[in-house]
């Protein structure tokens, strides 16, 4: 049997791949949020998500906006996230990540109050000062208590995207986030992870640092 495999050079195979899947998109996407959604199919090679990620109204170009003033500092549920956050584009931004998710006393607090690591997390991001993004791509835990937080007023972030993955509360978060007016990219259904989550926070970093897909 014979394959034809198509030449590529590496510093062109991400440009490549972005003209594969732009030419099978099964829809025209809003100019607005086509750089995240792009980024999320590369990422994942799942076109669902032309249908599945949801936006609030100007969720991107402002999050573009208050990144390009520098000064945010962006929260993920797991180290998985975070590494896979562009630091390259964090730096050039004056933008930081972080995780609490193994820190000494999230896990201290955790087990004290009978709660998941990642609830401890939300509870110590809190306290941040400056505009904040959160980034949940594995616990719904973390995104209820962040949605818990958005409505009694103790909590204020630039941006919440919401894409956990799997069953137990994974979708109910979501949809409990869909109703807060708070800025948000959710991804309705049970898809989602830690990988759609540092893809979306590289798209939204990408746009404010200037590089273009």
């Amino acid at each position: 049997m014979h394959i034809q495999l198509e030449t590529v050079l590496p510093g062109d195979i991400e440009k490549r791949s972005m003209e594969l899947l732009t030419a099978e998109l099964p829809h025209p996407l809003d100019a607005e949020n086509a750089d995240v959604i792009k980024r999320v199919i590369h990422t994942t090679a799942d076109f669902d998500y032309a249908d599945t990620l949801t936006f609030s109204a100007g969720a991107c170009d402002d999050t573009v906006a208050l990144l390009r003033q520098g000064g945010v500092t962006i929260v993920t549920d797991t180290q998985m996230a975070c590494a896979g956050v562009s630091k390259a584009a964090c730096r050039q931004l004056g933008a930081e990540v972080r995780c609490f998710m193994g820190d000494d006393d999230v896990a201290a607090a955790a087990r004290a109050n009978g709660t998941t690591r990642a609830v401890a997390a939300v509870e110590k991001a809190l306290a941040l000062q400056g505009p904040v993004i959160f980034a949940v791509g594995n616990a719904p835990t973390a995104l209820i208590r962040i949605c818990e937080a958005v409505a009694d007023g103790s909590l204020r972030p630039a941006l919440v995207i919401g894409v956990p993955v799997g069953f137990v509360n994974v979708v109910q978060s979501k949809e409990l986030l869909l109703t807060l007016p708070v800025p948000h990219i959710v991804n309705r259904g049970r898809k989602g992870g830690s990988n759609v989550a540092a893809a979306i926070c590289n798209a939204l970093l990408y746009r404010a640092a200037g590089r273009t897909l």
